[in-house]
């Protein structure tokens, strides 16, 4: 019995704008796309037509000729980060039926708002709800979380793009008509013109005469790109003639005029100066919501580009949204090497960036953020503000970073560096102040027990394996660092050579069976070994190599370390840690500390579980960027890019000629491993 699937229908796209949507094949898993012309007509069952575009009247015209079926798109209510040009469409709205804008004849959502809800639906619809105000998104996303002070009291008029295909025919005159109103209505109000995005960003031409705006007394304009979740908290009512923005405000539950009919309109949910056609009655505020935002549209899931749910979609938005955010607009950099450049632009996307290769007394006056602390000398010579430093995360790549692999994750701190104990660092603030919420020490033992099941560690490097020797009682396991690292410069205290740890542990612990295993940069030569280690097997049973650390781990009693993150690697396996120095992980009751000093104890004097540890470790304090999309992502999403390091794709992005070229020769120089 044949039990293959029936071949996929082929859909014709003809517009070059959808050709290059990265996220179509996702959004539309039911059709073999076929990018083409109208000359491939005879290969296709079906013809796209992208909203009421004039490619889509094209479409239309190709479709009927040849007598297909025309499959009519647009981009759902939940789209993206950036604007269209910038950024493929996490969202689809596929009809049959018509369009959900086009107000003159039915369309699919206008037949899934009346449907009635079970409790379920309502609570979703509501739950939908609140994650929309409290992730601050809407269908665009790009613009910064900055406070917009308007005046108060304030009415919210929302200007359009001239030419907009939900508008109908709507004219200058029908916006003016609306500002009127807006003004009349509202006498002792200040009326705030909000301009579309595409207006600000110099693509496209809006309704109002900008100038005469200005002039007006009781008018402010808002011509740069404001969020609406910025807006929505401030104004009294919001007045639209077909825009989403009137869909935003019901969402922040502001009370709406509309002046066309756009989809949420007629319903009686808005106040409306036009009539609604007699399709539409009165339905809830749950209705309207769960079917534009559940049942209409499709999402795809930009990290897996598999189709999902609109929560999914929701909260990754809200992620990039807080994360472009968090610091200023306009930033230096100093200390980046050069292949660190394009990631310094994922990793603070958001912000405008300025690389610098020296100080200048002028320049500085624009925040400055440096890689690793070595700057921090020359900084305070200088005027303007040293923000903050960066380093490699702890849940970094496959590879090393000496050899360039990318990182998933780096850590930003604005108060020292996790790895600097001789002041205090944004880590350490978090550990010894941070209140913990039950959720997010459920989320920190759930990663944590992820983290130890797929055997991942900072570099997850591949090697033998290694056995413990029959009869011996007690196994100890010394991981060696870099000398020349600041981790020690900055961490350690009375020892600072992987010789003398060794010597000390030896002393320690006479007749345990001692286990030394270089650092995996020293091992691979990009990184030169430490004073006298040469010698450490005469202090040690045995020197292991290319073993993976959580290999090691399984097999071991005790884990001894100066400074370094194994000690923090094996504290979350559950194996006992002794530190020489005073690593981050230190001080907080969790490991048994020979090498702290007196300043130091007397800062971390709280007292952590292990998942508390986790949580501000691996959760509060790092960000991280996924390979896939070049966004923001979390530590979970980051394990699972780890563990499939071998197989990333690109989904949300086009390959670069680089990246190309680099899969070109991998293919044809594989199994020989090249060394960057």
């Amino acid at each position: 019995m044949d039990n293959s699937a029936p071949p996929r229908r082929s859909l014709l796209i003809l517009s070059k704008g959808a050709q290059q949507i990265t996220t179509l094949p996702s959004l539309l898993p039911e059709y073999r796309l076929l990018r083409g012309t109208v000359r491939d007509i005879a290969q296709a069952d079906d013809v796209l037509a992208w909203g009421r575009k004039p490619s889509a009247l094209r479409a239309q015209a190709v479709a009927k000729d040849a007598g297909l079926p025309l499959l009519t798109v647009e981009d759902g209510f939940l789209r993206s980060v950036g604007l269209g040009a910038e950024d493929p469409p996490l969202s689809l709205i596929v009809d049959p039926v018509g369009i959900y804008y086009d107000a003159t004849a039915p369309s699919r959502l206008e037949q899934l708002i009346p449907v009635p809800l079970t409790q379920a639906q309502i609570l979703r619809a509501h739950t939908l709800q609140a994650s929309w105000c409290e992730e601050r998104v809407s269908k665009y996303n790009g613009a910064r979380i900055e406070a917009c002070e308007l005046p108060r009291p304030c009415v919210l008029v929302a200007d359009q793009t001239f030419g907009d295909a939900s508008l109908q025919g709507a004219t200058a005159n029908d916006f003016e008509r609306m500002l009127e109103a807006a003004l009349t209505e509202h006498p002792h109000s200040t009326v705030a013109v909000k301009v579309h995005p595409d207006v600000v960003a110099g693509r496209k031409q809006g309704h109002f005469d900008l100038a005469k705006l200005h002039k007006h007394p009781r008018i402010h304009l808002i011509s740069d790109n404001r969020h609406p979740a910025e807006l929505m908290p401030s104004v009294q009512a919001v007045y639209v003639m077909t825009s989403q923005l009137g869909f935003d405000a019901m969402l922040w539950n502001v009370p709406v005029h509309t002046f066309g009919m756009p989809f949420y309109a007629g319903w009686g949910l808005t106040i409306d100066a036009l009539p609604a056609p007699v399709r539409r009655q009165p339905v809830s505020l749950e209705q309207l919501l769960h079917a534009a935002l559940v049942e209409y549209p499709r999402y795809v899931d930009p990290e897996t580009g598999a189709p999902c749910e609109p929560e999914t979609v929701l909260a990754w938005l809200g992620i990039q949204r807080r994360m472009r955010s968090r610091l200023p607009h306009d930033l230096q950099m100093v200390g980046f090497s050069k292949w660190k450049h394009p990631l310094v632009l994922d990793f603070f996307d958001g912000s405008s960036i300025r690389f610098l290769g020296r100080f200048s007394r002028r320049r500085l006056a624009t925040p400055v953020i440096t890689w690793g602390c070595q700057h921090d000398t020359p900084l305070t010579k200088k005027v303007g503000k040293h923000l903050g430093r960066v380093e490699d995360g702890f849940l970094r790549s496959v590879g090393l970073g000496a050899k360039k692999t990318r990182p998933l994750s780096w850590v930003f701190d604005d108060l020292g560096i996790y790895y600097d104990a001789t002041r205090p660092s944004r880590l350490e603030h978090l550990l010894q102040n941070e209140p913990w919420t039950s959720g997010l020490l459920q989320r920190a033992a759930a990663l944590r027990e992820a983290i130890c099941a797929a055997g991942v560690t900072k570099y997850n490097l591949p090697g033998t394996t290694w056995k413990r020797p029959a009869g011996v009682e007690k196994v100890i396991l010394v991981p060696g660092q870099v000398e020349s690292d600041a981790s020690i410069r900055f961490g350690a205290h009375r020892i600072r050579r992987n010789l003398d740890l060794l010597k000390e542990v030896r002393e320690r612990h006479p007749l345990a069976w001692l286990l030394y295993k270089p650092h995996p940069e020293v091992l691979a030569g990009t990184r030169e070994a430490g004073e006298g280690e040469e010698r450490t097997s005469d202090w040690c049973n045995q020197v292991v190599g290319d073993v993976p650390f959580h290999q090691l781990l399984s097999e071991v009693d005790e884990v001894h370390v100066l400074t370094s993150q194994s000690g923090f690697e094996a504290l979350l396996r559950g194996v006992p840690v002794t530190t020489y120095g005073q690593p981050f992980y230190a001080g907080w009751g969790l490991t048994r500390d020979l090498g702290m000093s007196t300043e130091v104890q007397a800062r971390r004097t709280r007292r952590l579980s292990l998942d508390e540890l986790v949580a501000a470790t691996l959760i509060r304090y790092p960000i991280y960027v996924s390979r896939i999309t070049r966004k923001f992502t979390t530590p979970e999403r980051t394990l699972v890019e780890i563990e499939n390091w071998d197989e990333v794709h690109t989904q949300g992005r086009l390959p670069t000629w680089r990246e190309m070229i680099q899969r070109l020769l991998l293919s044809v120089l594989k199994p020989r491993p090249r060394n960057s």
